[in-house]
């Protein structure tokens, strides 16, 4: 029998692309179906996470004109790893396997055949990998990679040029369920399942249309939920800084100390200001990064829900 197919789409403000992506998913997974790869009841599910637009409303027509199309609608604005767990969460019960992709179609559809042939050959998770960055520009290329690096350093466990594009079991879902944390940063909790994985390459378009939903601020920000949510190597950082500056410290009062004794004191209005400053900066970068960990811990412990359901569209 073959396996039930569920495409989960995060949708916000999507209404300039929504057309096209539904029209080539709509092709991508009917020729599945015809070509009996996967069954007939498999879906493509748009998940609406509080748009402003008629993101809604073109799901909702989708829907009434194809049961091919699902429509999931949450209540409030909750951010894209929300929605995206929102949507796997409702196709766990539905779908034997489940590919999350963006709908501004920069994932590459045709992809999907080979995600389910990686799955049929075993694999629980599948990862969609960017095979070049060659059409980013200079600055986001680099700041990409040493990103990357960045967080092996920091001891995350993650996948190189690996967003969002994966293909889950049942298993691995019923897997990722388990994880409750309101902090989501799903490319480091999706490692952490296990299970057998593979890895396809494929190559990163454009965006169809519409502006991107993570500029600069939203990306630095998502940036720092992937380091604080899975490593607490920044708080022994600041342990080493401080036993750093310390032993600085002491080798300053040493080097005093011998100064005065010879009788070569000088009076060191910039160096003690120099002093100052650096160690107020110092200061205040620590308490930011405590205080970024507190901040988790704040949310964490208040066990509010990741997301609320609105309305539910499927047949």
């Amino acid at each position: 029998m073959n396996e039930i197919l569920y495409l989960v789409i995060p949708c916000y403000n999507e209404q300039e692309v929504l057309p096209e992506t539904s029209k080539r998913l709509k092709a991508k997974l009917g020729g599945m179906i015809a070509a009996g790869t996967v069954s007939p009841q498999s879906r493509v599910l748009f998940v609406d996470d509080g748009s402003r637009d008629t993101t809604w409303q073109l799901i909702s027509e989708l829907h009434e004109r194809d049961p091919l199309f699902s429509g999931l609608k949450l209540s409030h604005n909750q951010g894209h790893q929300n929605a995206l767990v929102a949507g796997l969460t409702v196709a766990k019960d539905l779908c034997d396997i489940a590919i999350s992709m963006d709908a501004d179609l920069q994932d590459d559809v045709d992809a999907v055949d080979r995600f389910v042939a990686e799955y049929q050959a075993g694999s629980d998770i599948v990862y969609g990998v960017r095979s070049s960055r060659k059409k980013d520009t200079l600055f986001k290329r680099t700041t990409a990679v040493g990103y990357y690096r960045f967080l092996r350093w920091m001891g995350v466990e993650i996948v190189q040029n690996h967003a969002d594009y994966r293909l889950m079991s049942r298993r691995a879902l019923e897997a990722l369920s388990q994880y409750g944390e309101v902090n989501l940063f799903l490319r480091g909790i999706v490692p952490l399942i296990g299970f057998r994985t593979s890895v396809v390459a494929y190559e990163r378009s454009e965006r169809f249309a519409g502006e991107s939903k993570y500029p600069l601020k939203k990306m630095l920000s998502f940036a720092v939920d992937g380091i604080t949510s899975f490593s607490v190597k920044p708080i022994r950082l600041i342990t080493t800084l401080g036993v750093l500056i310390f032993a600085v410290s002491v080798l300053c009062l040493l080097w005093l100390l011998v100064t005065k004794l010879f009788g070569h004191t000088v009076e060191g209005w910039t160096t003690l200001m120099g002093s100052v400053w650096a160690l107020g900066g110092i200061q205040l970068l620590c308490l930011g990064i405590l205080g970024e960990y507190i901040g988790k811990i704040y949310k964490e412990v208040k066990h509010r829900p990741r997301f609320v359901i609105d309305q539910l569209l499927n047949d």
